[in-house]
């Protein structure tokens, strides 16, 4: 099983999202979509769990 960490090639902030897609082996242009579609319909945790996120995900070496 692989580690939860920010991607430092697939990336376009801060990792974040390539790192989730990385993780769970899904593509990061859908992890990208999922939190744009969620931070556009008004749910505002998107937004505050990709800022934590940011901040918390060690990054790959």
């Amino acid at each position: 099983m692989t580690r939860l960490v920010k991607s430092s090639y697939d990336k376009m902030l801060f990792g974040v999202c390539g790192g989730l897609a990385q993780r769970f082996g899904m593509d990061s242009t859908v992890v990208r979509a999922i939190f744009v579609i969620g931070a556009i319909l008004g749910v505002g945790s998107f937004f505050i769990i990709y800022v934590v996120l940011a901040f918390v995900m060690p990054k790959d070496f």
